[in-house]
């Protein structure tokens, strides 16, 4: 069974900030990335940024420069800090295993129950 809660969402106004977390199974690092993903209404989940076990990060450009990806990989635990947020950044919020470099991850297409993030202007 596939570990993955998140936490951490809230309805904030538009300029604030939340962080998000996600407590994963712990062998998860051994063969793929982390990502954290999100859905807003009649969209696909997209996913919006990435961290390698050795801690290599990626952002798709909408969050670039505003959001944050992180990892304590003594508590099995990845992080979101979303700074500066605005009203297209609300929706679900999922963190799921990510293939990373052309390695195969046995775990991706696991989801958690996510976590919703309500950004009013």
């Amino acid at each position: 069974q596939v570990q993955l809660v998140e936490s951490g969402g809230g309805s904030v106004q538009a300029g604030g900030s939340l962080k998000l977390t996600c407590v994963h199974s712990e062998y998860i690092f051994s063969r793929c990335a982390m990502g954290w993903y999100r859905q807003a209404p009649d969209t696909e989940r997209e996913l919006i940024s990435t961290i390698s076990n050795d801690g290599i990060t990626t952002y798709e450009d909408s969050v670039k420069g505003r959001f944050a990806i992180s990892q304590d990989n003594a508590k099995n635990t990845v992080y979101l800090q979303m700074n500066n947020l605005k009203t297209e950044d609300t929706a679900v919020y999922f963190c799921a295993a990510v293939a990373w470099r052309g390695v195969y991850c046995p775990w991706a297409n696991h989801w958690g129950q996510g976590t919703q993030v309500t950004v009013s202007s």
